[in-house]
């Protein structure tokens, strides 16, 4: 029998590729969790080249780093309570398209197509 107890365990450390630079993902990181209001604001705490640490309620900490590949970066973030927030953040992010021998990575769903004309709401 498996156990049930730290379900959260798989995320408290997620990740993704994106388009944007590092700079720019941690200025998104710093604006995403500081405009999400309510219990899950998170403000900044400390700022390097390539990470960043917000604190949230309780002391609650989130660290997102990035580390720059070609055309992009490699994101992650961490965080114990805060780990559907840390998704949400992963997934507003544009998802990173490469073509690696011939095949094409395809962004996925959530995140919009890149050059893609605006839909009107």
């Amino acid at each position: 029998m498996t156990s049930r107890l730290h379900q959260q365990s798989s995320r408290q450390q997620q990740g993704c590729r994106t388009s944007l630079s590092v700079p720019q993902v941690l200025d998104a990181a710093v604006a995403f969790f500081s405009r999400s209001g309510g219990v899950y604001s998170a403000f900044l705490e400390t700022r390097g080249p390539t990470h960043v640490v917000l604190r949230g309620q309780g002391g609650e900490e989130i660290a997102i780093g990035a580390n720059a590949l070609e055309g992009g970066c490699s994101v992650s973030g961490s965080s114990y309570l805060y780990d559907q927030q840390v998704a949400r953040f992963l997934d507003s992010l544009p998802a990173l398209v490469e073509v690696d021998a011939g095949v094409l990575e395809v962004a996925p769903a959530s995140a919009p197509a890149l050059n893609a004309p605006a839909v009107p709401a």
